[in-house]
């Protein structure tokens, strides 16, 4: 693997594992925490000031991993063509990638929607109390679900990785090629 391919496959992976990282630690560290601040009425507040200050190094890591994946597609163009199960393996990682997006992106907006409710009284971060807002509230039970979907997406990205890995080995690699033959 030359030194540029090694870059790019770094970019990819690291992007990815602070993409899913970030957003585990954020649905048990940091929504977890507000939960337990003392004035109910700042919980949603504490747990929105975190997540908008993790947004620009969470975007940074989605651009990483895109421009990564990106280059990784350009540079294993041959092995896609001809070795069998690396362009299947890749077009799920690529349909998962669009799902984590999405779903990265629904969490960001009702996390605004949060966010601008202001203080108002919640049992914690993603759980409303009967006083809570109807707007916030309904934004916190989506978001309570959703806090999942991009960690528990992203995880599987990176086991299709390793799987893609394994299949850059010298003897993956002779015998996808015999069985498109």
């Amino acid at each position: 693997m030359t030194t540029r391919n090694t870059v790019i496959r770094s970019m990819h992976d690291v992007g990815l594992a602070v993409w899913c990282g970030g957003g585990l630690m954020g649905a048990i560290g940091l929504n977890g925490a507000a939960n337990q601040v003392k004035d109910s009425k700042d919980r949603g507040a504490t747990a929105s000031a975190g997540w908008a200050r993790w947004a620009p190094v969470n975007a940074a890591a989605i651009g990483m991993h895109a421009i990564g994946g990106i280059g990784l597609i350009l540079a294993n163009r041959g092995r896609l063509a001809q070795q069998d199960g690396v362009a299947a393996n890749t077009a799920v990682k690529a349909a998962l990638t669009g799902v984590a997006l999405a779903s990265t992106a629904f969490s960001g907006w009702k996390g605004k929607i949060v966010a601008e409710g202001g203080q108002f009284d919640a049992k914690g971060a993603v759980i409303p109390s009967a006083t809570t807002p109807e707007k916030v509230a309904s934004a916190q039970q989506q978001l309570r679900i959703a806090q999942w979907v991009t960690p528990a997406v992203t995880a599987i990205i990176i086991v299709l990785g390793a799987a893609q890995g394994e299949q850059q080995r010298p003897s993956q690699v002779l015998e996808g090629l015999l069985s498109r033959s």
